[in-house]
């Protein structure tokens, strides 16, 4: 077993859950498991209606929360002021004519450290891929593209311990502010498939998603449940970056594990 480490970072994230071809289209609070093998699916080039999801299924995720974000909801119009010929059409194939109103649901700033861990043969396949993607990595949506650097590493032996202890963190000036001045350390939020110590802590919060993709069939789109607990840990001091050094630091690190 080996891992990589993704930075999920941008203007603007989208990472649908619930919502399918409706009028809201949502957002989950982190990046969902259908999102990301979605985006090794798009970067290996496999179209929506391939099958071989179940090579995936071996994979774990582990999520660092550096940011959360800002819940942004973004009012769409479609194909208003047009003949009706060329309005929207629905799914029986008939234009109504009238202009097609969505509301789209975003995460501002947030900031999400991915440790990916899977078979060593499938994190190099998966390393490979999103360093030179057939169709390029987006962040739930073809309009959120990601920050650089992306792919932080893409091969280390063990991922979680990567964001406990190495994995720069950016936390805003104003999270500094708030922050009681005996606190030693950081307190940052984790979201883990799979715990990794002895036992979860007081006040871990156990969270169930439907997001493990059974088919990405633009017709016959299905997901399944995962468990999933939301835990908040304490990382090193020397771990905080403030915005004048995160980027550099960022490549720093992804240069050190390349070498």
């Amino acid at each position: 077993m080996s891992g990589l480490l993704l930075r999920l970072a941008g203007p603007l994230q989208s990472w649908g859950e619930r919502s399918a071809f409706t009028p809201v289209r949502d957002s989950a609070a982190f990046p969902t498991r259908s999102g990301l093998i979605g985006m090794f699916c798009a970067a290996h080039g496999r179209g929506r209606d391939e099958e071989g999801l179940a090579r995936y299924e071996g994979l774990e995720f582990t999520v660092r929360i550096d940011r959360p974000g800002v819940r942004l909801i973004d009012y769409h119009t479609v194909g208003g002021g047009r003949p009706k010929h060329l309005t929207a059409a629905t799914s029986g194939g008939d234009h109504k004519g009238d202009a097609v109103i969505t509301r789209r649901h975003y995460l501002a700033d947030a900031v999400f450290i991915v440790a990916v861990a899977g078979p060593d043969d499938e994190i190099a396949r998966i390393a490979a891929a999103l360093d030179q993607p057939y169709w390029a990595p987006y962040l739930g949506r073809r309009s959120c593209l990601p920050d650089e650097p992306f792919l932080l590493c893409a091969s280390v032996d063990d991922p979680v311990r990567e964001l406990m202890e190495r994995v720069p963190l950016s936390v805003h000036e104003a999270d500094d502010q708030h922050r009681p001045p005996e606190t030693t350390g950081v307190s940052v939020d984790f979201l883990w498939e799979k715990y990794h110590r002895d036992q979860l802590p007081d006040g871990a919060v156990t969270l169930t998603a439907n997001d493990v993709p059974v088919s990405f069939a633009q017709h016959s789109r299905s997901h399944g449940k995962r468990l999933l607990y939301r835990t908040t840990e304490q990382l090193p001091e020397a771990l905080r970056s403030d915005q004048a050094t995160l980027h550099q630091r960022l490549i720093s690190y992804a240069k050190e594990e390349d070498a």
